[in-house]
């Protein structure tokens, strides 16, 4: 979870060093200043510094990008409001220290919260270097009972009951992305209406929902800081989280829970799960089903519709991106384009197979 910045001094966009640093000393007991500010790399939405005092204590600050910003999108009171609300449940989060609503500190809101050390798997690479074989095969099974504990959280008894609305989850969210897709697009970039295709598919198939639970809606390993056990230290980047269908966060998981013969990845790199010794996608499900007691034959129209939602948000990160939103991670996006419109089609393909998507 290394820091990118230009310099080790230097500030990086997105922050304002001083009205920040007052902000630190009046709300977090025994910070020491001066403050250093250090970019994250990786996040590609809203952005997460490292901040570490002078006596090297480390924090985690999180902020909306620095422009283009979506007026329902990117709001640090719901994800602050989320993790605290977790705090005590068991559920592995980030313990908070403050939110800050006054955008005369820092532009935008922000809030603080505890640097959870452990590692984040991006890619086959990185998950070689971080475990051993042994290690690997006990990750899926951690992140399998993690979303079932997640998901038996008593929304009313945690204070979230009114998180969001109990029912209709899916027929919400396809709303939601179709319009935020929509308000997303690029000069010069046609995905030949497949995207809006394959939302009106999904639309008329819709199963039934498996009661309400808290939904992350972006549930995968490299939103989840792992300890050297392969646990779940933390579940980060709570941004789109709401109440809903829990199968929706299954299917997302099983979108990325790539095996070493899937074919072309849409991730640009190869997936941390196509290395040696990671559960398949099938033993990752069971294990889920085992735990929540769910039943989870339609997974595959959560994973269609996971392939969908993927690409209207990577539809969103372009745009904003060509709007230099990145606030400095120069990570390509030039890609993304053909990246949406083939997320558009395997989501297709998906639907129409009757969604096996590789778990049987």
């Amino acid at each position: 979870m290394g820091p990118q910045t230009d310099a080790d001094t230097a500030t990086p966009v997105g922050i304002d060093p001083g009205p920040v640093t007052s902000w630190f000393e009046t709300h977090i007991e025994d910070v020491v200043p001066p403050l250093r500010f250090s970019l994250i790399a990786g996040g590609r939405s809203n952005l997460t510094y490292r901040v570490e005092d002078s006596t090297s204590r480390p924090f985690a600050l999180r902020r909306p990008p620095v422009s283009h910003v979506l007026p329902t999108a990117h709001d640090m009171s719901r994800e602050y409001r989320v993790m605290t609300a977790l705090g005590g449940t068991g559920v592995p989060v980030p313990s908070t220290y403050g939110l800050c609503v006054d955008e005369a500190v820092n532009g935008r809101p922000f809030y603080v919260m505890t640097f959870v050390d452990g590692h984040i798997l991006r890619d086959a690479a990185g998950a070689e270097a971080a475990f051993d074989v042994p290690g690997r095969s006990s990750i899926g099974n951690h992140m399998a009972e993690t979303l079932a504990a997640l998901h038996a959280v008593d929304v009313d008894a945690v204070g979230l009951g009114d998180l969001g609305r109990h029912e209709g989850y899916i027929e919400r969210q396809l709303r939601r992305w179709t319009e935020q897709f929509h308000n997303m697009q690029v000069e010069g970039v046609d995905h030949g209406g497949v995207v809006e295709e394959v939302g009106d598919a999904l639309a008329a198939s819709i199963p039934a929902q498996q009661g309400t639970a808290i939904v992350h809606g972006d549930y995968r390993l490299d939103n989840v800081v792992l300890d050297d056990d392969g646990a779940v230290a933390a579940i980060l980047d709570w941004e789109i989280c709401t109440l809903g269908d829990p199968m929706a966060d299954v299917g997302l998981l099983m979108v990325y829970w790539s095996e070493p013969d899937d074919g072309e990845s849409f991730l640009g790199t190869a997936a941390p799960t196509t290395a040696a010794g990671f559960s398949s996608r099938r033993e990752v499900l069971d294990r889920y089903a085992e735990i929540s007691g769910r039943d989870v034959t339609d997974v595959g129209f959560y994973m269609a519709f996971g392939y969908w939602k993927l690409a209207c948000i990577l539809q969103g990160v372009y745009a904003r991106y060509v709007a230099g939103a990145g606030a400095g991670d120069t990570g390509s996006v030039d890609e993304f384009p053909k990246t949406v419109r083939r997320l558009a089609e395997r989501a297709a393909v998906t639907l129409a197979e009757g969604g096996s998507g590789g778990t049987s």
